[in-house]
């Protein structure tokens, strides 16, 4: 099964317009984007909340052979590939949040609900770093309620 966006030839640049265009779209009052060898990061403000989005972006050297077969590819043929790979990853983060914002339009669910995990606290860590940690204690210790309520 291919991936979403595995072979788009829109650039990272335009995919971060795009996002900001989307995001504007829907009320964001601040928005922000950037990148290190490790990650992206698109960052913004709505509905009088911060919210922050983290990509991780694989190393140049993790693309030295091909998927199928396992041979070396040339310096080029590596680049090409990690280019094609963030493209790939940009895309599907604007397919993210670009889903997130039109299901708030259409009260499928709530701006909270829906970017909650991203959702930036006081301390500057997301909600999710709050949480997840919790989440994986609960399921590991085995204190988790029944999946239908009443049904025990």
């Amino acid at each position: 099964m291919s991936r979403y966006a595995d072979r788009t030839i829109v650039s990272v640049q335009i995919t971060r317009a795009e996002i900001d265009t989307i995001l504007a779209k829907h009320g964001a009052t601040a928005f922000m984007s950037g990148s290190n060898e490790n990650e992206a990061m698109v960052a913004f403000e709505c509905n009088n909340r911060r919210v922050v989005f983290r990509l991780p972006i694989p190393a140049v050297k993790s693309f030295e052979r091909t998927t199928a077969r396992g041979l070396m590819r040339s310096n080029a043929e590596k680049q090409k590939a990690w280019e094609q790979e963030c493209r790939s990853r940009w895309r599907a983060l604007y397919l993210c949040i670009k889903a997130k914002l039109e299901a708030v339009a259409v009260n499928i669910t709530t701006f909270e609900n829906e970017f909650m995990a991203h959702i930036v606290m006081p301390d500057g860590q997301t909600v999710g770093q709050h949480v997840s940690p919790k989440i994986a204690q609960a399921y590991d210790s085995g204190t988790m309620p029944p999946l239908l309520l009443g049904h025990g």
